[in-house]
This record gives structure tokens, sequence and C-alpha cells, in this order.
């Protein structure tokens, strides 16, 4: 496997499949195998960020603040930030953007009532530790996580999707680059839970680029 093959977003498992993708000089190559980061990090890129905060903003302004997690590097902070939220951090890992180091699970109260983050996948796989965490022991009326859009097929999650469905789930047509390798895996969706909600879950699609997050894209 080469050095270039390192790095796969958090829905892989600890073994893939044979990839094609965008070496260091520019050509394409086949890996073996990707390995996933060591703590899940993968920074998100803008677009994602983006989009659902131009679906969802009119939800959003009902929250002082929201909280992001896994901060990582920053990435989905600063997009909060510049899209006019506030923010509170905070990371396993310190890796930078001022965050508040500490386990999402030492957290018995929510620093808000939203959460929106990319979280560790395998926090996520089984029956779904990551998010029950927020809904059943914090209680937040607000969390949006973005996932591979296959991640509720698994058996494991059925109570938890039983108990608590989404209110809104958002695929993204288009397939996000977590890496900057090239040839990204799989589609993701934006999974969002809100307890203002009442109904079954909605399926909506979210593009790169849009009329309403047009001037998002300008730089």
């Amino acid at each position: 496997m080469t050095a270039s093959a390192r790095g796969l977003f958090r829905a892989t498992g600890k073994k893939s499949k044979p990839v094609v993708q965008l070496s260091l000089d520019g050509s394409y190559e086949r890996a073996d195998a990707l390995e996933r980061e060591v703590d899940d990090f993968y920074p998100t890129p803008p677009e994602p960020t983006r989009a659902l905060l131009s679906a969802e903003q009119e939800r959003l302004q009902d929250f002082p603040e929201i909280w992001e997690p896994a901060a990582g590097d920053g990435a989905m902070v600063r997009e909060l930030k510049d899209f006019g939220f506030s923010v509170v951090a905070s990371d396993l890992v310190d890796r930078g953007c001022g965050a508040t180091i500490r386990s999402y699970y030492d957290f018995s109260v929510a620093p808000s009532k939203a959460i929106i983050t990319n979280p560790p996948f395998a926090e996520c796989s089984g029956n779904g530790r990551w998010p029950a965490h927020a809904l059943d022991t914090l209680g937040v009326e607000y969390m949006a996580l973005l996932l591979p859009y296959n991640w509720p097929g698994a058996a494991g999650r059925a109570p938890l999707w039983a108990r608590t469905p989404p209110a809104r789930v958002y695929l993204m047509r288009w397939r996000i680059d977590f890496t900057g390798m090239g040839a990204p895996p799989m589609l993701n969706a934006w999974f969002v839970f809100d307890k203002k909600w009442k109904g079954e879950t909605v399926l909506r699609m979210l593009d790169r680029k849009d009329a309403r997050q047009g001037e998002m894209f300008n730089d």
C-alpha cells in the first residue's frame, strides 16, 4: 500500500476493497486497501456544512449556541461561525482549534441543546452509542450528524431509529472527498434529529452548489 493511500472517511472499516485514488504526482493509482486514521480524524470539507446550514438555518436560529463535540482542527467550527452562529467546541484530542479537551461521554449536561458534527463513525456503529448518548442521556433538542447514507441499514440501529427517528435526512448528491486523495468511495447524508418535529422522517436532497447557498461559494 502506498503512502498516499493512508486515510479514509470514518465509515470505512479497517479492511477495504482495492480502490483507485489520486497520487501525490497527480496521476491515478490503484491501492490494495485504505487504513483509517488515528482517532477517526478526517476534517470535513466546507461544502457539506454550508449545504446543511443553508437548508436548516431557520430552525437553527432557535438556539443561542451550537455544540461541535468532535471539533478536530476546527473545520466545521469555522463554517458555523462564518454563518453567524456561536459555537461551543470540544474534542478528545487537542488539534489546535481552541476546543475544550474532554471526552464526549464525560458530558452529563450538554453545553448546548443543538449539536452539529461529523462524529467518529466507530462510535455510531453497533447500537449507535454516540447519538444515543446525546438523545437519551443529554437530552439535546436538535442534532445533525454527518454519516454514510447507508448508516441506518444495520439491524443494531433499529431500536434507536424506532425510539427517536430523525426528523430529516439530507442526501448529498456528490461524494465528499475527506482525504484529498480523490475518488471518494461513498455517498453521505446529514441525519437531523429534531424534537420539535412530529411525523415521519422526511428525505431531502442537497446539492454542492444551488440557488439557496450560491452566495457562500464565491471563494
